[in-house]
């Protein structure tokens, strides 16, 4: 995992330090908010397909990360599949802050605590660019999907419903 700089999250770093280029938005976080990808794409002004959230699934007794736009939802057998799985189950909120170091809400893809095997549902490829968490809830991070791919060494599948 990428060390936090100051003023930055694991994931910024992680693009700094691998030299990727990326772009900060930043939005008022509504605590009452119903659903947090939502809110960004909302509060950004970007099309929800464009917006992807963070999942964490236990697929056969391991954690394993779905990365799927917020307008959307996760197919888990889809997910198990594309991990060479059999039984896929949402994990515990809790399991995942422990695992990425972030919170729910704030979750990214990107400088967890520990590498996760990391499945991105294809649609992101129809983007030029994408948006996922930067690590707290009101922080989203813009970059290329075939960089999201790379840095995460995500698999690419059709994961969702």
């Amino acid at each position: 995992m990428a060390r936090k700089k100051p003023g930055g999250t694991p994931a910024t770093t992680a693009l700094a330090d691998a030299g990727v280029g990326f772009t900060l938005h930043e939005y008022d976080h509504d605590a009452r908010a119903a659903s947090y990808g939502t809110e960004a794409a909302e509060a950004m002004g970007v099309d929800p397909e464009r917006v992807f959230k963070t999942l964490f699934v236990d697929v056969d007794g391991r954690l394993v990360v779905g990365v799927v736009p917020v307008s959307g939802q996760l197919d888990l057998k889809a997910l198990a599949r594309a991990v060479e799985g059999r039984k896929a189950a949402m994990a515990d909120p809790r399991t995942a802050e422990r695992a990425t170091g972030y919170v729910v809400g704030g979750i990214s893809p990107l400088g967890q605590r520990k590498a996760h095997p990391t499945v991105v549902d294809e649609s992101a490829s129809g983007h030029e660019t994408v948006f996922v968490s930067a690590g707290r809830r009101g922080l989203e991070i813009e970059l290329r999907p075939a960089e999201l791919v790379r840095l995460t060494a995500a698999r690419v599948a059709a994961i969702r419903k």
